[in-house]
């Protein structure tokens, strides 16, 4: 496996990392109507102004030279937690150990301390993948709506 970041630095770039953030998250934000919190309710203005953020970067994920996934880190650079928000992987690629590879990457390149991110607490397989990475929960759960709810995580 073959696994490698791009930094997403084109507009062309940010539109394609927008319309594939819609198709990845379409079906959780089915399951769970969380037009409020779903990436894949998130308009191109508002990617456009996150990507805008002096500590934001996004990354292509890339298997070969086949993207099959996009992550944003947020580091603030100030002695904060480094973030991950959002990690996706594309349908098709699914299943596959990408987000993991992805995730080991990024902190290859931002280092393996000081991590947070959060994730649907009944996504039973994403709560899988973090503590496999060394993260584990704090804090309180977070009600989104009747059908679901937001779980926290870090790493050291």
């Amino acid at each position: 496996m073959n696994i490698s970041l791009k930094q997403i630095i084109t507009e062309d770039e940010i539109k394609h990392l927008w319309k594939m953030q819609i198709c990845a998250f379409s079906d959780l934000l089915s399951k769970y109507k969380d037009f409020e919190t779903n990436p894949g309710a998130e308009s191109l203005e508002k990617v456009i102004q996150k990507y805008n953020q002096t500590w934001t970067k996004y990354y292509f994920i890339l298997e070969g030279n086949t993207i099959v996934g996009a992550v944003r880190v947020i580091d603030k650079k100030d002695g904060s937690r480094k973030r991950i928000s959002p990690i996706f992987i594309m349908k098709e690629f699914r299943g596959n150990g990408y987000a993991k590879r992805a995730i080991i990457e990024l902190e290859k390149l931002y280092g393996s301390n000081k991590w947070s991110l959060d994730t649907i607490l009944q996504e039973k397989g994403n709560i899988y993948l973090y503590e496999k990475l060394g993260y584990h929960q704090v804090g309180e759960t977070e009600k989104i709506n009747d059908l679901m709810d937001l779980v926290f995580f870090e790493k050291n």
